[in-house]
């Protein structure tokens, strides 16, 4: 009986530590601008930004603005939220950077949201 009582404490403290998460700093490129991504862009790298999406440029496609650069971002329909959005609505974006061979980097955006 002790013994399983000790094994249950264990895998329960093991597990505590399984979905604990490091918040701490990052030797991960940090993106603060439309810029930085430019500068540096590394695909598949998360990235936050706020700013507008000035024009929509295709499909799923629209030119996005920090106010000092632009970049193209992919937005699946289902992404965005229920309020409408326009060229000076402020939004904020998550996603991922897409970086391929011989072409400008984008973001493909995973959430959008109203900055209010």
């Amino acid at each position: 009986m002790l013994r399983r009582l000790s094994f249950l404490i264990a895998t329960t403290l093991a597990a505590s530590a399984a979905v604990a998460q490091y918040t701490g700093p990052s030797s991960t490129t940090q993106y603060r601008s439309i810029a930085d991504v430019l500068k540096n862009p590394v695909d598949d790298a998360a990235v936050t930004l706020e700013g507008y999406l000035i024009k929509q440029v295709g499909k799923e496609k629209y030119l996005f603005s920090d106010g000092t650069s632009e970049i193209r971002v992919e937005i699946d329909a289902k992404d965005f939220p229920p309020t409408p959005v326009d060229e000076k609505t402020r939004v904020q974006i998550r996603g991922e950077i897409e970086k391929d061979f011989l072409t400008s980097p984008e973001i493909d955006v995973d959430t959008l949201t109203i900055v209010k």
